[in-house]
């Protein structure tokens, strides 16, 4: 059976978003291969968690990419964004719970990219009155990733129906993002 980074690295997801701290030996039998063949692949576990985070990263920028997120209404941009990022929601859950990835200058600065690009949405969708302006563009930014992330973790868990999760999240986020007549 041939064995290719990209099966290696989903089958990694689904351990690591869910398990961290998870051994090389069932990251591996998830994937099929053996330990050896891993590390082959892999030299080792901070070369798989860098690998799963840069595919994370990559991911999320495809979505904001897919999704047009400096075009538009700010509420529309948004809900395109829910629909190319959900389905890669495990990734975003991976990337909430690695505390290893932190420590790496390159990692840090492919988040700060894609961050800025959601804090711009955040606050342009402020400056056209459709998000509140009394909760900061940074937090509505680290809020959706966060909500994000809680989607990834619900769907593997079996607490929510893959189906339902980009409506889930829109719904909740929306709910308490989008700026109302009664708001001061």
């Amino acid at each position: 059976m041939a064995t290719d980074r990209d099966s290696v690295l989903e089958a990694a997801v689904g351990i690591l978003s869910r398990r961290p701290t998870a051994h090389l030996d069932e990251i591996a039998r998830a994937a099929g291969i053996s330990r050896a063949t891993l590390h082959r692949i892999f030299p080792g576990r901070e070369a798989l968690i860098l690998e799963v985070g840069a595919l994370g990263l990559r991911r999320f920028s495809a979505a904001l990419d897919t999704a047009r997120v400096e075009e538009g209404n700010a509420e529309a941009a948004l809900r395109r964004l829910v629909d190319a990022v959900v389905p890669d929601a495990a990734l975003c859950a991976f990337l909430a719970g690695e505390n290893q990835l932190y420590d790496h200058e390159e990692i840090n600065d492919l988040w700060e990219l894609q961050d800025a690009r959601v804090r711009a949405l955040f606050l342009r969708g402020q400056q056209e009155g459709v998000f509140r302006v009394e909760l900061s563009a940074a937090w509505l930014s680290e809020a959706f990733f966060d909500l994000v992330a809680g989607i990834g973790w619900a769907v593997q868990e079996g607490r929510l129906a893959p189906r339902e999760s980009a409506f889930s999240l829109a719904e909740l986020f929306l709910g308490g993002a989008l700026r109302r007549s009664d708001t001061p």
